[in-house]
């Protein structure tokens, strides 16, 4: 159970990127790809941070690791805020906040043997004292000492990312960012590391910010979930309110896109129509407003405040009209409800 001492503070948290066409443009465009987020994660629990590609996800996790700027707002990680720290600091943060990345093959340098990428981050130690803590750290994630010898390429990609895993977890941290971690792994391996990162995270007490497209994933493995649309939260709650009674419209489609195989978990499939705004040019109104199937004037007029619902302070929504979907809305029998296919996955 976490505790509500939140290890992770973000207040009020942007980023944009500025766009040039040539290297002489003096007005150039601007990318906004966080907007104004503010979050907290306790000790102990797990964050899941959902949404489709472009959303935002990754770029909030670089800049809760300080692997970005901030263009504005305030972040705060193990008591450090990670916009103003010096720089003993700042290796301290490193050392506490470590991540794990989507393509572990990508991640891990194919010239070191697997002994020297897990004991990269303990060059304070003994070559005796690395080479335990390396095999233990090994044996920990379900791999056997042997395979310290080995090369990146030798292994499998469940393998690698165990290695990942491990790798992380020598300079014991207390908190761990987890980008898609299981995504390129079939759905054997994707159980086998989620029970493992379930495993650690009991015996560490690490504090876990976990990002997937796969809500099915984040069910299993998540306390709360947040959902990001076009660089804002528009819902966080408990991943077992989020899930059996969402309000915001985003979500309702989310979520009515996971394959069940039991018929009477399936729902209707809410489907929504045309893009997401251009994040260059974001609307000042709701960002939704354009795909919703409840979008009405104050919509195209206003931008919907994060605020909990009136049943659960916990549970908050980014929508001037939250709720669970009407009968109407179920089955499709809305006024604006163009067909499309929205790009997330789920497995049942």
């Amino acid at each position: 159970m976490a505790e509500e001492d939140p290890l992770v503070t973000v207040d009020n948290a942007s980023r944009y990127f500025e766009i040039k066409g040539h290297a002489f443009d003096r007005h150039p465009e601007r990318l906004t790809a966080v907007d104004h987020v503010s979050l907290h994660i306790r000790r102990g629990e797990c964050l899941g941070l959902v949404g489709e590609s472009g959303s935002g996800k990754s770029t909030l996790a670089r800049l809760i690791l300080n692997l970005l700027p901030l263009s504005s707002g305030r972040i705060v990680v193990a008591g450090t805020e990670v916009g103003t720290a010096y720089a003993a600091e700042l290796r301290e943060l490193r050392r506490r906040a470590q991540i794990i990345f989507q393509d572990p093959y990508s991640s891990l340098d194919p010239r070191f043997t697997i002994a020297e990428i897990v004991g990269e981050g303990l060059p304070d130690l003994s070559r005796a004292q690395r080479r335990e803590k390396v095999d233990r750290m090994l044996r920990r994630v379900g791999l056997p000492g042997d395979f310290a010898g080995r090369y990146p390429h030798q292994l499998s990609g469940g393998q690698r990312q165990r290695v990942s895993i491990a790798r992380a977890l020598t300079v014991e941290p207390e908190f761990l960012v987890l980008d898609e971690p299981v995504s390129s792994l079939d759905v054997s391996m994707q159980a086998q590391v989620l029970n493992l990162l379930h495993d650690l995270q009991q015996d560490f007490g690490l504090t876990y910010l976990f990002i997937s497209h796969d809500l099915a994933v984040v069910r299993h493995i998540a306390h709360r979930v947040a959902v990001m649309y076009l660089g804002q939260i528009v819902e966080m709650a408990s991943t077992q309110k989020l899930f059996n009674t969402p309000l915001h419209p985003y979500t309702h489609a989310l979520l009515s896109a996971v394959p069940r195989i039991h018929a009477a978990e399936r729902r209707h499939r809410v489907a929504i129509g045309g893009d997401p705004p251009s994040p260059i040019d974001p609307p000042a109104h709701c960002r939704f407003s354009n795909r919703c199937f409840r979008a009405r004037e104050v919509c195209r007029a206003e931008e919907p405040p994060l605020e909990p619902s009136a049943e659960d302070p916990d549970h908050c929504s980014a929508c001037f009209f939250p709720g669970p979907l009407t009968p109407e809305e179920a089955r499709g029998k809305t006024t604006r409800m163009p067909s499309s296919e929205l790009q997330m996955k789920g497995a049942a």
